[in-house]
């Protein structure tokens, strides 16, 4: 997935350390869907939604000190 928005980009990348290539882009693009945005619409002010969302989801995957570590890293992003 080739994501035109840095945002999204710096977002997918955030996580591909921590949940791989693939599951970072689907992650990126349901994550926006969830919020009513598509990754080429998400701005600063969508962040905080997204990292929330995220926990509940990685939890699952990576535990929850990886999804929450995950999560502030998505927040942190400017």
């Amino acid at each position: 997935m080739t994501v035109a928005n840095l945002l999204a980009q710096r977002v997918e990348e955030t996580l591909r350390p921590v949940i791989g290539t693939v599951l970072a882009a689907v992650s990126v693009d349901v994550e926006s869907k969830r919020i009513g945005k598509t990754p080429e619409t998400l701005e600063r002010c969508d962040l905080e939604s997204i990292a929330d969302n995220l926990v509940s989801a990685l939890r699952l995957v990576v535990g929850q000190d990886m999804a929450d570590a995950a999560a502030r890293k998505v927040r942190e992003l400017t």
